[in-house]
C-alpha cells in the first residue's frame, strides 16, 4: 500500500525559510513524479511544483517560481520542497502527492495518492 507522509511544516516569520519533506512507501518511488500542492482555509488546492521520477524536469506555479525548489532523493525515497522567501499569502497545508493520471499535471487530479498535509504559517 502507497503511503506519503510529509513533515517540516511550522510557524515562520515572513522571509524566512522552511524545507518540506516527504518520504514515500509502498511504490516503485522513481517511476513516479511526484508533486506539492497546497490549500489555504476555503480555498481549492493549489498546484505548487511537480518534479519527474529521475528529477531531470521540474514545474512550478507562477506564484512560487524563483522561491521554491522541488528536489527528490531516490534512494530515501523521500521528495523535498524548499521554501525561501516566504509570505503570509503562502501560509497553506502543504500536500505531496503521487503523480499516477494523465490529467494535466497541475490538475489535483493527475495525483493518485496524497499525504495527510503539513500545515505552514507565515506570519507578518
Amino acid at each position: 500500500q502507497v503511503q506519503l507522509v510529509e513533515s517540516g511544516g511550522g510557524l515562520v516569520q515572513a522571509g524566512g525559510s522552511l524545507r518540506l519533506s516527504c518520504a514515500a512507501s509502498g511504490c516503485t518511488f522513481s517511476s513516479y513524479g511526484m508533486g506539492w500542492f497546497r490549500q489555504a482555509p476555503g480555498k481549492e488546492r493549489d498546484f505548487v511544483a511537480l518534479i519527474s521520477g529521475r528529477g531531470s524536469t521540474t514545474y512550478y506555479a507562477d506564484s512560487v517560481k524563483g522561491r521554491f525548489t522541488i528536489s527528490r532523493d531516490n534512494a530515501k525515497n523521500t521528495v523535498y520542497l524548499q521554501m525561501n522567501s516566504l509570505k503570509p499569502e503562502d501560509t497553506a497545508v502543504y500536500y505531496c502527492a503521487r503523480r499516477g493520471g494523465v490529467n494535466l499535471y497541475y490538475l489535483p487530479a493527475a495525483y493518485d495518492y496524497w499525504g495527510q498535509g503539513t500545515q505552514v504559517t507565515v506570519s507578518s
